[in-house]
């Protein structure tokens, strides 16, 4: 009779279940879960439209931006009184605020070719190590700077010198980025004035917006006048159930704003706004808004003006007749802050002659609109920023050495994807790795289950 050797048989019989079982339970479910913690919150749009338009004149460049949104947000953040205390409520977090707390903005950075690459891949190449919001953020707030201002991209924290900082701003190595803030700028018709080299700051002189609050004392330090706004404070209520407008005392202005009385009859719910908003000086105020940038009908209609020459070359590029330049966009709408954007890629910008977007000259103080748009559209970021973009890692790190544009391998829709893709690199990483593990372990069962049957037999002794 034939002899088999059944000494691998417990493999097949336990070892494979258990080997296709732990396959099974590392595989990823492809369900996207939000870690807040991790600062993970994904958009539920990926990108949307986006339309500008420019003109200008003898002295002035004007910009018309539009935008879809829900609702306006035009409250930024706010002190409630709880129980005799002030308390902040609106603080940057991932994702958008329950609240409705983070004010609508809309943003343009600006180059005049001074900085590399800038017209290939714009937004991208802002973003550095430990960039504040992201998952491995720095332990300090790290924000938008240029890849020249380090000397290893891989550390947020390795700035060049000073004065190769300085030598860079005056050969033109920096972003000119204007800033529209629907609380802290708009109410008095004015944008932020700001620029990006080794971090994003502002333009020389006073920012339109300053903060409402005495720390020595732990209150505010302005409040609304009654004789102007009506009232001394806003309610929670209202802005729980989005009740505040454009008609409502909305944002503190040096003539609606007293000074804080700690002895006025504070109710539970009362809110301040903990900004004020004011004039702005100096080259920090060299953006204005035409008309008034307003909400209606689900879009945001604003449009911003500044001197083509403002005689400020180290904060502002200067804009010429035929001169040709390089914008990127982003707004931040639905209550969100920080990181929580859509941003565009960059299009040309033509004073005059043909570009993506081409600003035409007119006669007059002010242009008159025709509908004419540029079509664009914003998508959503993610994780991604210039030192993963540039590294090894990056399949297209290649590409970008040969200065291949940014939008000749990647549309809108693809970037947001991997932007999201990156948002659980880590996770994924690790999943890709247990099942590795998993599989292998299985085959490994199965080989070892199936094994005696492949050995030879012996025959016995005929008789």
């Amino acid at each position: 009779m034939a002899s088999h050797d059944k000494g691998a048989g417990p493999w097949l019989v336990f070892g494979l279940p258990v080997a296709l079982g732990l396959a099974w339970v590392t595989q990823g479910t492809g369900v996207i879960e939000n870690d807040l913690e991790r600062n993970i919150s994904i958009p539920d749009e990926l990108t949307m439209p986006f339309q500008v338009q420019a003109a200008y004149n003898d002295s002035h460049i004007f910009f018309r931006y539009r935008w879809p949104a829900e609702h306006p947000h035009l409250l930024h953040d706010v002190l409630v009184h709880e129980d005799g205390d002030w308390v902040r409520e609106g603080s940057g977090m991932p994702g958008p605020n329950p609240y409705g707390l983070h004010e609508d903005r809309v943003a343009m950075m600006l180059d005049d070719g001074s900085v590399p690459d800038f017209a290939r891949y714009g937004g991208y190449m802002t973003i550095g190590a430990g960039a504040a919001g992201f998952t491995d953020e720095a332990p300090e707030e790290v924000t938008k700077s240029l890849p020249g201002t380090r000397i290893d991209l891989s550390d947020w924290a390795s700035r060049q010198a000073p004065e190769t900082l300085e030598a860079q701003r005056e050969a033109g190595y920096f972003l000119d980025l204007w800033h529209w803030r629907g609380h802290r700028s708009n109410p008095l018709n004015l944008s932020d004035d700001q620029w990006v080299g080794a971090e994003r700051s502002g333009d020389a002189g006073r920012s339109p917006y300053t903060t409402n609050w005495d720390g020595d004392a732990g209150q505010p330090l302005w409040m609304l006048d009654p004789e102007e706004a009506g009232q001394a404070a806003l309610r929670w209520e209202d802005i729980e159930a989005g009740r505040v407008d454009f008609d409502s005392p909305y944002f503190l202005a040096e003539d609606t704003a007293i000074d804080f009385d700690p002895d006025h009859d504070w109710q539970n719910g009362d809110v301040i706004p903990r900004r004020l908003v004011r004039q702005a000086e100096g080259s920090r105020g060299d953006i204005t808004v035409q008309g008034e940038g307003r909400w209606n009908d689900g879009f945001w209609d604003v449009t911003l003006s500044r001197r083509l020459d403002t005689g400020n070359p180290l904060d502002d590029k200067i804009l010429r007749d035929q001169g040709l330049y390089a914008a990127a966009f982003s707004v931040h709408r639905n209550a969100t802050g920080g990181r929580w954007h859509k941003v565009s890629l960059p299009v040309s910008l033509g004073l005059g002659r043909d570009a993506d977007l081409t600003a035409t000259p007119f006669q007059g103080r002010t242009p008159e609109w025709a509908d004419d748009w540029k079509e664009v559209t914003l998508f959503y970021p993610g994780q991604v920023n210039w030192p993963l973009l540039i590294s090894r890692a990056h399949a297209g790190a290649e590409d970008i050495a040969e200065g291949t544009p940014v939008r000749a391998r990647h549309s809108e829709k693809q970037l947001a994807l991997y932007g999201v893709e990156m948002e659980f690199n880590d996770t994924i990483t690790r999943q890709w790795g247990l099942t590795l593990f998993a599989g292998l372990l299985a085959m490994l069962g199965v080989t070892l289950g199936l094994l005696p049957n492949f050995r030879p037999n012996r025959q016995g002794d005929r008789s």
